[in-house]
């Protein structure tokens, strides 16, 4: 009987310090369950923003095929619509029509000329927390694509002045008089390294070639349209920056970063850092969700 007595204390005792370790364990869950959202990416309702990438000019959704997986790895709603690449005007229009559609928090992801977009169609939405600029345009109001492209030297897309150099124009009767599709040359020519060297360097040879191939054309007008005020002003802005980008010098995407206040990230990349480098873009998409989630 004793031992039976002394059995129960014993597993009376043990019973109450594992009380006492489950509450000491289950206490700081709760006490800071207030400050778990930031830290994983969600608004305090615990939702997860909706990431929207959005390509730029002689590129399609499927710039980002190898960031969207990671990303939804992560538990991150991701959505990649379609930039028409009409105008600055239009374009902008369209990509706020569709944030509109999304309820809750955005993180806005612009790639190239898609920075001019983001900059624009965010302005005045409360959902966009954050933008992420991949090798991306961060214009200032007034600012063209034209004039951001060329204010320092180094640009493979200026041709020696030549526009004919790098560009295929295409009538598109649905653009205004005097505007064009323009493609970029695939050879190289007169002052233009090449599709491969130009816009896909670092990119293996297989894929630029495609991606060469199923090319989407930019408007001419989009060049030339003033920028609107820019949502940098007001919402929380990254940027990564491909250290060989042949496209924008890294010297004007640092320039224009700068400006903005954005956090910035280098990696060794050309133009398409998010096709070279998916996981540092990744990565910094991930970093804006979880401070402005």
């Amino acid at each position: 009987m004793k031992f039976f007595r002394r059995f129960k204390a014993v597993r009376w005792l043990f019973a109450l310090l594992a009380a006492i370790v489950s509450a000491l364990l289950v206490v700081p869950v709760f006490a800071n369950a207030n400050v778990q959202p930031a830290r994983y990416g969600l608004s305090q309702d615990g939702v997860k923003p909706t990431i929207v990438l959005v390509h730029g000019a002689w590129a399609d959704g499927s710039s980002w095929d190898q960031v969207i997986p990671i990303l939804q790895q992560e538990g991150y709603t991701v959505d990649a619509p379609p930039n028409p690449l009409q105008g600055l005007t239009t374009d902008s229009a369209y990509l706020e029509s569709y944030l509109s559609t999304i309820s809750g928090p955005i993180i806005l992801v612009g790639h190239s000329y898609g920075g001019a977009v983001i900059t624009n169609a965010a302005t005045g939405n409360p959902n966009v927390k954050a933008l992420v600029y991949v090798d991306g345009f961060e214009p200032a109001a007034g600012e063209t694509i034209e004039q951001l492209a060329f204010a320092m030297p180094g640009s493979c897309l200026a041709g020696g002045g030549n526009p004919s150099n790098v560009f295929n124009l295409v009538t598109n009767p649905s653009l205004s008089a005097g505007d064009y599709d323009l493609y970029l040359k695939i050879p190289p020519g007169t002052d233009y390294p090449g599709f491969a060297s130009c816009f896909a360097n670092l990119v293996p040879p297989q894929e630029s070639a495609v991606l060469g191939a199923v090319q989407r054309p930019l408007a001419l007008g989009a060049l030339t349209t003033p920028s609107g005020t820019p949502a940098w002003l007001t919402i929380p802005s990254w940027a990564v920056i491909g250290t060989d980008d042949q496209v924008i010098p890294p010297a004007e995407l640092t320039f224009m970063a700068e400006r903005a206040n954005s956090q910035i990230t280098y990696v060794t990349a050309g133009h398409l850092s998010m096709i070279t480098q998916p996981w540092v873009v990744a990565r910094v998409i991930t970093q804006a969700a979880q401070a402005e989630g």
